[in-house]
């Protein structure tokens, strides 16, 4: 039987660090600039993730399907 996730330590490695909480807020801004609510199938894809230096500028993002946004992940177009 696999080992309990530790979901507290989870949280703490990946969302509580300061970058990340800047990155998040980042997202957050976009997809209020972009006019998604939540529960919207839809979300703001950035060209240039913001994990690797992207901005954004209307430019840089596009609104696009979770399952096509969730397939890129950060990888650099």
């Amino acid at each position: 039987m696999p080992a309990k996730r530790n979901y507290k330590k989870e949280y703490a490695r990946d969302h509580a660090s300061p970058a990340a909480k800047r990155n998040r807020a980042k997202r957050n801004a976009a997809r209020r600039k972009a006019g998604l609510k939540k529960g919207d199938g839809r979300e703001v894809d950035h060209v240039k993730p913001l994990s690797r230096g992207g901005s954004n500028s209307s430019r840089n993002t596009r609104v696009v399907s979770r399952k096509v946004n969730r397939s890129k992940g950060a990888k650099r177009r």
